[in-house]
Parts: structure tokens; sequence; C-alpha cells
């Protein structure tokens, strides 16, 4: 099968959003190998055995996203903004539900830097970052949009400007501030 265009993946975006009966089959053959590259770049560094594989993650994340039925999607990086979002919200569960199941454990500092996929973090990190995106989104919303897209969803900068509207400029600016604030709140001031 080729790769699809944006403009394929859009139109059948708004077959999906019409309620056409084999559109969502369809979408998931189509952006599946997408999501799960994403997924399987989370768990590149986890040992062996975890609980919770990229298959898994992608299939509970593209059932968040078709179940939605009053989006009216936009395109390709609507589609995948909300996949981060559905990604996030699958991870962070995954994580707080194995925390639960261990007794204490530290936080630990972690690194963000540009290419921030979870791949080299684990679980325990995922809640950390959580935490400080929802302290994040009181200060400043966008921020916080852009950094879930960014490290929840694997999003290009490019991909962030076009899901959200902003020019690329001034999400390469707010993701060098949301960056520095994140640090800063996750203990990495000295890095």
């Amino acid at each position: 099968m080729d790769v699809p265009g944006p403009h394929e993946i859009t139109r059948i975006l708004k077959q999906v959003s019409a309620g056409q009966a084999d559109a969502a089959g369809r979408l998931m053959e189509v952006v599946y190998p997408e999501l799960r590259r994403l997924a399987a770049s989370y768990f590149k560094d986890e040992t062996k055995g975890h609980t919770l594989q990229p298959t898994a993650l992608v299939h509970e994340a593209y059932i968040k996203l078709v179940d939605q039925r009053d989006v009216e999607w936009e395109g390709r990086s609507h589609f995948f903004a909300v996949g981060a979002l559905a990604m996030r919200r699958v991870l962070v569960d995954y994580a707080r539900q194995s925390r639960r199941h261990k007794r204490g454990g530290q936080w630990k500092q972690i690194e963000l830097e540009d290419d921030v996929l979870l791949s080299r973090h684990n679980l325990d990190d995922i809640l950390a970052v959580e935490e400080a995106v929802r302290k994040l989104a009181g200060l400043d919303e966008r921020q916080a949009k852009i950094v879930e897209m960014r490290f929840f969803g694997g999003l290009s900068v490019d991909d962030v400007a076009t899901a959200t509207g902003l020019s690329k400029r001034t999400v390469e600016a707010e993701w060098t501030m949301a960056k520095a604030w994140l640090r800063r709140h996750l203990g990495g001031e000295a890095s």
C-alpha cells in the first residue's frame, strides 16, 4: 500500500465524520503505520515483558479517536493532535495503574530535548510530566497544548503549527518557554 498523503487522510476523516460505515476501518489502515511507529518509539527502551505493548497503545488510542462522534476532523494534523491527547491519556492511566501496584518509588529528574519522545523515559516519568503539564495548563493553556502534542504525540513543530493555527515561529518560541518552565518544575534547572 502506498503511503497516503495528508489530503487522503483528510478525505477519509471527512467520511468518518459523515458516518460512512467503512471509513473507520479504512482510516485505521491509513494511519496505523504512523501511530504504530510513534507507539513503538515510546517503548523502545522499556524492559522486555512490559505489560503494555505498542500495539495495545495504538488500539486503545484509536478506539478513543474514532469514538469521538462530535469531532469535525480538520485534517491530518488535527487527527494526530487529538491522537496525542488519546495516547497521553492511555499512557497516564496505565502509569497510574502500574504505580499503584508498586510500593514507594522515587520521581526522577528527566531531560526534555527537542526530540522528546517517551522512548528514553519510563512510565514514572510520564506521571511526572503529566503532573507538570497540568500545572503548566493552569498558567498557560497554549504552552501546555504544545507540550502535549510534542511530548505525548511526537508531532513536529510544523504539525503543531498546523493543528493550532499558530505560526511556526510562535510554536518554537512557546515550546522553548514551556521546556524551560518544565525543566524548573521537574527539578532539572542544572540540566
